[in-house]
């Protein structure tokens, strides 16, 4: 274990920025001194200094969140880490997946998009089965159940197919989004959440 490239500041701490290693999504950032450092390699469990009560805490240790760390890089500088986990949990005390939940500048502000769309996709579906809205096309899927659920995922892929073959990139955008929808409305109606599909494309990719 060498650490000798890792700079601390004056007191002895280091940033760490912790991201999920499958959705590529930052999670929160804590800070480290040389022993939190130290254990998270050696435990593979993300461990942090808390500068308020002057201690080690190991994420989850409480909640059961645990972080259990893949990769573990530094930048140029070597003054700030970057630590890929999978979660168990949420991040935030707050229940939140990740500490930077709130937008100081919206995502149509800034005219991008990430993979949080599906998550908060996944959020909405989850809200409408528990909180029904009338005239709502998912609670209409979901009260037809299960048949009609996948009659749709299968007439939708067919139309993804026909917009791959007529070579229509915007088709093919629109279908494919209409696909994805469907599949994650199939998910919750399974109570299947889009975690476990993370974790086994990790495990794959891995």
């Amino acid at each position: 274990m060498d650490i000798t490239n890792i700079k601390f500041n004056d007191l002895g701490l280091v940033p760490a920025i912790v991201q999920d290693y499958a959705t590529r999504q930052v999670l929160m950032m804590a800070w480290m001194n040389e022993e939190a450092l130290k254990l998270t390699i050696e435990t593979k469990k993300a461990t942090f200094y808390s500068r308020s009560r002057q201690k080690l805490w190991i994420k989850g240790e409480t909640s059961g969140n645990i972080q259990t760390v893949v990769t573990l890089d530094y930048d140029c500088d070597g003054d700030t880490l970057l630590i890929q986990v999978i979660p168990a949990g949420p991040a935030c005390h707050t229940g939140n997946t990740s500490c930077f939940y709130r937008n100081l500048v919206s995502n149509e502000d800034l005219a991008t998009g990430n993979i949080e769309i599906l998550g908060n996709l996944q959020s909405l579906i989850a809200d409408r089965k528990i909180n029904p809205v009338a005239g709502s096309y998912t609670n209409y899927l979901f009260e037809k159940g299960v048949d009609k659920i996948c009659k749709k995922i299968g007439e939708e892929a067919a139309e993804t197919i026909i917009a791959a073959k007529n070579n229509d990139p915007q088709e093919l955008v629109y279908e494919s989004s209409d696909l994805i929808y469907h599949l994650l409305v199939l998910l919750n109606n399974q109570n299947v959440d889009l975690d476990s599909i993370y974790k086994e494309l990790t495990k794959r990719h891995q």
